[in-house]
Parts: C-alpha cells; structure tokens; sequence
C-alpha cells in the first residue's frame, strides 16, 4: 500500500475518527459528486467496515445522504446548512482580511474578495487603496452584476459551459455604462477569452473611468469567488499586466486559507524548577 499524502495524515493530538469523517466530507466535489463505501475505503486506504461506519455516521447526522437504489452517498441539507452559516459568520472576512490588506498596501488598489449571489457577485472582504475610496459607504455587502465587470466576468468564465449558458442565456441584462456588455454571444465569446488568460480585465463596464482586474479563487478544483485590484482608469497606465504577478500570489495565499486555516500557535508547557 502506496504511504497516505502528507494532507491525509491524522494530525498529531487529533481524534483519528473524527479527522477521518472530516476527510470523507472533503472528498466531495463537483466533479465527484457521489461516493459509494467501497469506493471511499479505496480512495482513503481504510478497511470497508470502517468506511461503512463513517459514512453512516455521517448520514444520520445529516452530513451525507444515502441512495437506497445505488447505495450511494451526496452530500446532506446539514452541509448546506453549514455552508450558509459560514458565508455570513464573518470568518472569511477574518480569514481573507491579512491577506487584502497586504494586497492593498502592495499595489494602493481597491482590493475585492467576491463569492456568487444569485445573479451578481457580493463583496465578502475588501480593503480600500491608497487613492481613497472607490464607494462612499462600505465596501462589504455590496452586488456587482455577473454580466459587467472583470470582478464577476473572472468567476463565472470558469464555471462549467453548460451551467453559464443557463444563467446568461433568455436573460435580461442591464447597461450601466456604453461599454457594458448585453449580447449574450458576445458576452460568452468573453468569458471564453477570460478563462483561456485565467484573468479579466475590463475598463467603464460598471463605472465609467473605473479599471479592475480580477482573477478566480479556486477552493480544491471548483470556482469559489473573485479577486479584484480596483482604482481610476489613469492608475492602469500599462493595463494589468504589472500588478498581475501580485494578485495571482495573492490568489492563491487566500486559496490556501481557505482549504487549510492558519492554527493558533500551541503552548509549551512551562518547566518549574523543582
């Protein structure tokens, strides 16, 4: 038997039962949406008792959900549940804050950290450049519409075709400026351009004079949010290209947060003296 990945190893003074559910719960994607207990006890290297335990384990508290017919596994209302709670509770502002803010600092842009919401992308985290506010009122909780702008465009150009041409498609879309973009056809060939660059950048499609650049944020293999660096036309004298290094890095710092959480430093017990 081939020795687990580092990732998969019980972390040392971790409860080995629950580090091992925690894992099951993680293998789940979208383009793994469903698992049967032979497949998981191969996957992880467990005996098939112990996979059947687990994922019972996890169905009767509402994490997974069993197929009678197929006997297989997805994922439970009790995950989504959580998924909801955690997108409010204000962690990922405190998770992705160090990491904006460093970006700011960095580049003395408007900084965006956006998830989906519907039809429009909601800011969770922000930081305000050196050049002074891009709104007059707070950053957080505000929408940008999916179809205008590099913060919504660098999201949903990774999203699987089919499921874009479901939300764009026999859909009404606003023009906040004369460069915002309303042809469905012209809006895809964008979005298509966007993911073979993996960036987007687009100027006075949501606010005239307003340049942004934005990159995805990945969570495992599945599109999760945007990153944006924000500011007046005239701070993009040579594009994107100078600050895209950077806000990839930072990309992919936040990314990292976001699937392995930094822990709190443990504490040395401290020796008396006899």
């Amino acid at each position: 038997m081939s020795e687990t990945p580092p990732h998969r190893r019980t972390p040392a003074g971790a409860l080995q039962t629950v580090d091992r559910a925690l894992l099951v719960l993680l293998a789940f994607e979208r383009t793994r949406p469903d698992w049967g207990v032979t497949e998981i006890a191969k996957e992880f290297g467990w005996d098939t008792s112990v996979a059947q335990r687990l994922l019972s384990t996890l169905a009767g508290r509402g994490f997974l959900v069993s197929d009678t017919a197929t006997r297989r596994y997805r994922i439970g209302p009790a995950a989504l549940r959580l998924g909801r709670l955690w997108e409010r509770s204000g962690s990922l502002e405190l998770l992705a804050g160090p990491i904006l803010e460093e970006l700011g600092r960095t580049t003395g842009d408007t900084v965006l950290f956006c998830l989906p919401d519907s039809f429009h992308m909601r800011c969770v985290a922000g930081a305000e450049g050196k050049s002074g506010p891009l709104r007059y009122y707070p950053l957080v909780g505000e929408l940008y519409p999916a179809h205008a702008g590099a913060t919504s465009k660098s999201y949903y150009a990774f999203l699987p075709d089919e499921q874009r041409h479901r939300l764009f498609r026999d859909r009404p879309m606003a023009r906040f400026t004369e460069r915002t973009v309303t042809d469905p056809d012209l809006l895809e060939r964008e979005f298509l351009r966007v993911r073979a660059q993996g960036y987007a950048w687009t100027v006075g499609e949501y606010d005239t004079g307003i340049a942004t650049v934005a990159v995805p944020v990945f969570v495992g293999r599945e599109p999760y949010g945007s990153l944006s660096l924000g500011g007046a036309e005239e701070l993009f004298p040579n594009g994107p290209e100078d600050r895209l290094d950077t806000l990839r890095n930072a990309a992919a710092a936040l990314e990292r947060r976001l699937t392995h959480p930094p822990q709190p430093p443990r504490r040395t017990p401290s020796r008396r003296n006899p």
